[in-house]
């Protein structure tokens, strides 16, 4: 049966969220309750967020019962609960519609005039957090729903009353083709996500069709510096509004940067002309490239170019992007989400430009297919680091059935050290630090526990 969400989101109607305690789960139940909707939600266990949904009076079950849908208009799932669920199951007994998370927010997003929808293969958490700010030091209240922590929401969401909605896009399972954007972003198209996509060419079409959603009057930003992207939105049938690193013939370009200490200073010319001044206090080409998407999102919005400065030059960076943790015996201890080649790559990169004595980079591959997929780029990419010791693979929705582990990484980076568990890593990099060093523990899944527990002891 073809059921439209948008009847069953409505004031009064009474919604069950499966997986309520989830990073674009919660915002989602506040911004439904914001809407005089009776919302409740399950989820498996107690937390912060479950803590807070129910200060708003929102209900909140542990566990997953067949009992708790029973008196749901429809229930919405996050992407992690699959058929199987009891509750999904009752509700599918009971012909109660069940919507996905992103079908939720796509009906959201067409109630706002403005829709800032930022996808890419990587560089999304950070470049949605740089638009957060920038529309904050606006002044236009937005609401904002990010795959991370903000440490000026405090949160990964916002509830606003402006009229633009920011969004983190993600294109695993074509979620962000239920999204409504009216302007998208698009950091950069990779082979990424094979498990669900069947190759590179499969991933370009579905960033077309994002693309293709944004109405007439909107707006697609690309990075013109980015080859597959390109090639992807130049079929989306929308004007494009390019950024480039070195093309000054681009809609949006960086001029007369400077850098001290690792970090860059630079103006951003739109349309040939000064549209602002900004200092980061993040490093890295990437961030760059990242700071001149949100630059651009927020100029063809009509943000003054006061407020790019002033939201840039207080961005410190999101949670689990390059995020320090303290220290330990003189060496610095930080932490980062990268989990893709080309993020791992450009991470490393820029840690290298920050003046440390070594680089100790503590690794846990995310997924079997990644690994084994993009493992040559892998292998590159972690030998720009001094040491490198590797966690075992984190398996989030997988098991291994390609004969894949950290060890056969190990092979071909020299002096590599494969650890049987988080506690092992944290033994080994306390054997290893040393004054002056730069301690990463990167990764998607549990790694940066290692280096918290390290900061701990030490």
């Amino acid at each position: 049966m073809d059921w439209n969400i948008e009847n069953y989101i409505k004031p009064g109607a009474c919604v069950h969220l499966v997986g309520v305690g989830g990073v674009s789960m919660a915002p989602l139940a506040e911004v439904l309750k914001g809407k005089g909707v009776e919302v409740t939600g399950s989820d498996m266990q107690e937390s912060g967020t479950v803590d807070h949904l129910r200060t708003l009076g929102i209900p909140v079950t542990i566990g997953h019962r067949p009992e708790s849908v029973a008196q749901a208009g429809c229930v919405i799932r996050t992407a992690a609960v699959h058929d199987d669920n009891l509750e999904i199951a009752a509700a599918r007994s009971a012909g109660i519609p069940v919507f996905e998370r992103a079908q939720a927010w796509g009906a959201i997003m067409r109630h706002y005039p403005n829709a800032l929808c930022v996808a890419g293969t990587h560089g999304k958490t950070t470049t949605t957090s740089m638009c957060t700010h920038i529309f904050l030091a606006a002044d236009r209240d937005p609401s904002v729903m990010i795959g991370g922590t903000l440490p000026i929401l405090g949160a990964g969401h916002r509830v606003g009353h402006g009229d633009t909605i920011i969004a983190e896009s993600c294109e695993y399972c074509n979620s962000f083709l239920s999204f409504a954007p009216t302007v998208a972003v698009v950091l950069n198209v990779e082979a990424d996500h094979l498990d669900f996509f069947k190759d590179l060419e499969d991933i370009q079409a579905s960033f077309r069709a994002f693309g293709a959603l944004v109405p007439e009057r909107g707006h697609v930003v690309v990075n013109g510096d980015n080859k597959n992207a390109m090639e992807a939105m130049s079929g989306c049938g929308r004007p494009l509004f390019r950024f480039s690193l070195l093309d000054k013939t681009a809609d949006c370009y960086r001029d007369h940067i400077t850098w001290e200490r690792g970090l860059p200073s630079f103006d951003i010319i739109v349309r040939g002309e000064k549209y602002a001044h900004v200092a980061l206090r993040v490093g890295g080409e990437h961030n760059i490239a990242n700071a001149l998407a949100a630059a651009s999102a927020a100029w063809v919005l009509g943000v003054p170019g006061k407020a790019v400065e002033e939201g840039l030059n207080g961005f410190t960076g999101a949670g689990r992007r390059f995020e320090r943790k303290g220290g330990y015996h003189g060496a610095e201890v930080y932490d980062d989400y990268a989990h893709h080649p080309d993020e791992l790559r450009a991470l490393l990169t820029m840690a290298r430009s920050l003046g440390f004595r070594r680089l100790l980079c503590a690794f846990q591959p995310h997924t079997y297919s990644r690994t084994a997929a993009l493992f040559n780029e892998f292998i590159a990419a972690l030998r720009l680091a001094d040491v490198v010791v590797l966690a075992e693979i984190f398996p989030a929705r997988e098991t291994d059935t390609l004969g894949m582990s950290s060890a056969k990484l190990a092979e071909f980076l020299p002096g590599a050290v494969c650890c049987a568990s988080l506690e092992g890593v944290t033994a080994h990099l306390a054997e290893l630090a040393q004054p002056g060093d730069l301690i990463l523990t990167v990764g998607a899944g549990d790694i940066y526990l290692a280096g918290e527990a390290l900061v701990e002891a030490g």
